[in-house]
């Protein structure tokens, strides 16, 4: 069953004037997204972090908890092997996943400096 459905569209440019402040860097991706960015060149990094930003945003709304639900960094989005994205989610947001026993869907996009998620969140 469907418990939560959010989506978010983020700029790339936006994003990437604020990467270069390392305060927001920190305060909004996990060390590993940060690592995942730092292997991308700066066109990919802005539009992945735009995406990954979205993703947060759009996860927040499914949760119906608006940006002060989670802190951002417990939000962690990473790539499969086969490219594919995922929530590794930490701290609060990972405690109260499993406590609802939700399932957390994923699916990005980005094309001209646009990045759009979309979550799902499903219970069985």
């Amino acid at each position: 069953m469907i418990w939560g459905v959010g989506i978010d569209l983020c700029d790339a440019d936006r994003i990437e004037k604020s990467l270069a402040k390392p305060s927001f860097l920190n305060h909004v991706f996990a060390p590993a997204e940060q690592a995942l960015f730092s292997a991308l060149g700066e066109k990919r990094r802005a539009e992945t972090a735009a995406a990954n930003f979205a993703a947060k945003e759009a996860f927040l709304k499914a949760v119906g908890t608006g940006l002060g639900g989670f802190a951002l960094c417990d939000l962690a989005v990473l790539r499969r092997e086969s490219g594919a994205p995922y929530f590794a989610l930490t701290g609060p947001a990972a405690a109260w996943a499993a406590e609802q026993g939700v399932t957390v869907h994923l699916s990005l996009t980005h094309e001209r400096g646009l990045a759009n998620a979309i979550v799902i969140l499903e219970k069985p």
